[in-house]
């Protein structure tokens, strides 16, 4: 797709009649110019594709603030002590407690109501 462009020989022929009739048609002249610019520019947005907006980010409400980076790592932090704890104390089967345990926490925390 290819768009109009304002012709460089008739902005240049314009200049030339310009200067040929003097500073009494300079009124006229700028008229004319800005017409053929305006008429280019709209022949231009015209042709150009329109994009759509972005829809704005959804407001935060005050107080609430965003806090799984630091329940992750609190729960890798949990996880260590609780699963020597639990291989300790009950073998294998200790260590999937103690770490169902923590998934769960983490998952109850990842769908709670807002």
């Amino acid at each position: 797709m290819t768009t109009p462009r304002l012709p460089r020989e008739d902005l240049t022929a314009a200049m030339a009649a310009r200067r040929e009739l003097g500073p009494d048609y300079d009124d006229a002249f700028v008229e004319t110019v800005v017409d053929r610019i305006e008429a280019a520019l709209d022949a231009r947005t015209a042709a150009a594709p329109r994009l759509r907006p972005r829809p704005a980010p959804e407001p935060r409400r005050g107080g609430e603030h965003d806090h799984s980076l630091a329940m992750a790592v609190l729960s890798l932090l949990a996880a260590i002590p609780l699963s020597a704890i639990g291989v300790a104390n009950a073998g294998l089967p200790g260590l999937l407690l103690a770490l169902a345990g923590v998934v769960l926490v983490n998952f109850t925390y990842a769908f709670r109501p807002r």
